[in-house]
């Protein structure tokens, strides 16, 4: 492994090539105009759609969910499958079952697709699970054979970056290689390697080695050599890795045109991005945060929910700060109780009573799991993964259980705004509105929901400065309760 180190940004980012906005938009919408393969994006949590608005979401895979998206009138669209709460067992049928849904889909409607495995920005998830097993299952049941797969893990939202091959995490002006974050040290789906080629070869143990991945370099993409990369991107064969550098969206649009050029000419390609991709190719269009009255319902006298279940270090920042807000109550839920039955029910009752006649009294609630993280210890990865998944259950349950309507729902983390919007909201199908604060996008929740027509917020535990959150429930909360 590379032994990499934190650099500072500003001095990193300088000395390239700018671009010619103005050239490269033409040619982009140049090349998209005669694009006309729908985008399929799976999501392995919700927070996938931080970069998109009034594009749908579905939250199950049948052929008619999938039919329904490809017949839409949008570009693209989204399909969650929260795989990252998945055993490895659980996600390759799935992953199996979407392939061989949407290739039926498509042939009832008569659209074709690409793939987008939008997964996390830091590098975490079931990879190379699910794009090996995407592969398979397509080529099975189609004459087409994927050329290779495009890696972009860079997402400026979110403060990720990838450059010299390196993928970075920004905090400020530094630049950490991912492979030195917690992140990378999550207990499932932990890493060593920031490098991507050899992050690559780490994940795939070995089965494509750091020397034979294909890399587009910051250079070539400012030098605006589409003829260049484009003839690498040819050159790629037999599902061969393609990793792509980024530091701004302009250097995705311009790896679009070649990548265009290059599936005009016949290339296919599977696609394994955070959700920077998936905004360019899907011709979205930017749009500005959305505001208090696109959000809050003022006919609403009842307090709203916030539920914290992310525990990385910057969820736990973000809870403190909003403890500012003294309009809002906190309830703990103490996770720890797990192991034992009747006393984790008894505490669950607990907090979803509490939690109930505060909202029904117009307080909004914060409840969050105890900060230090309850862990087995056994060196099982899948049984960490199944107690996560009930402790994960019985969060996602006090929204269930709850016997008023919220004025709103703010889920932090992947996880549990999946299980919330799935399992407790009952979503099938939503609306993207937009984006709250950047990077921290909203629902619409449709009528089959619990809740129906609620703005549901999606705050990802990665996401945000130390007042995102704070942020974020200033604009939700009514002016009533005393915020302006």
């Amino acid at each position: 492994m590379t032994n990499e180190t934190t650099i500072t940004k500003s001095i990193a980012f300088t000395g390239f090539a700018p671009y010619d906005t103005v050239k490269l938009n033409a040619l982009l919408n140049q090349e998209l105009s005669a694009f006309s393969q729908k985008v399929v994006v799976l999501d392995d949590d919700p927070t996938g759609v931080q970069t998109v608005h009034d594009v749908f979401v579905y939250t199950d895979w049948s052929v008619e969910s999938l039919r329904d998206g490809l017949e839409d009138g949008n570009s693209m669209f989204f399909v969650l499958t929260n795989s990252r709460s998945f055993t490895e067992a659980e996600t390759a049928a799935a992953h199996q079952t979407i392939a061989k849904n949407l290739v039926e889909a498509s042939k009832q409607s008569g659209v074709d697709f690409i793939l987008i495995s939008r997964s996390d920005s830091t590098l975490r998830g079931h990879y190379p699970l699910e794009t090996e097993v995407l592969r398979t299952t397509l080529e099975q049941l189609q004459k087409r054979r994927y050329d290779g797969e495009v890696i972009m893990p860079f997402f400026p939202e979110g403060s990720r970056f990838t450059l010299g091959n390196v993928h970075y995490v920004a905090d400020g002006d530094q630049l950490c290689p991912a492979g030195e974050t917690e992140f990378a040290k999550d207990r499932t789906f932990g890493y060593a390697s920031s490098n991507l080629c050899e992050w690559v070869a780490e994940k795939s143990r070995g089965a494509y080695p750091a020397s034979g991945v294909c890399c587009i370099t910051l250079e070539e993409l400012r030098a605006c050599d589409y003829d260049g990369i484009c003839t690498k991107l040819m050159q790629v064969q037999q599902f061969g890795k393609i990793i792509v550098n980024a530091i701004a969206y302009e250097d995705v649009k311009s790896f679009t045109i070649a990548l265009l050029r290059a599936m005009k000419r016949g290339k296919n390609y599977l696609f394994r991005t955070a959700a920077a991709l998936p905004k360019i190719i899907g011709c979205i269009t930017d749009r500005g945060l959305l505001s208090r009255d696109e959000l809050v319902n003022t006919a609403n006298t009842n307090g709203g929910v916030i539920i914290v279940g992310s525990h990385v270090s910057k969820t736990t920042r973000q809870l403190e700060m909003l403890r500012k807000l003294d309009c809002v109550r906190f309830i703990e839920f103490n996770q720890h109780l797990v192991a034992d039955g009747s006393a984790f029910h008894a505490e669950l009752d607990r907090v979803v009573s509490e939690t109930d006649n505060a909202v029904a009294s117009g307080t909004t609630v914060a409840v969050y799991t105890r900060r230090e993280r309850f862990d087995l210890n056994n060196g099982n990865k899948e049984d960490e993964l199944r107690m996560a998944i009930k402790i994960s259950n019985a969060v996602t349950s006090i929204i269930a259980r709850l016997k008023v309507r919220p004025n709103f729902i703010i889920a932090k983390g992947g996880i549990t705004s999946s299980d919330v919007g799935t399992k407790a909201l009952r979503v099938k199908k939503a609306l993207v509105l937009g984006q709250i604060l950047k990077g921290i996008p909203v629902w619409l929740t449709g009528p089959e929901s619990r809740f129906p027509d609620m703005p549901y917020v999606i705050f990802p535990g990665n996401v945000g400065n130390d007042d995102a959150l704070y942020d974020a429930v200033t604009i939700m909360q009514p002016e009533r309760n005393g915020l302006n």
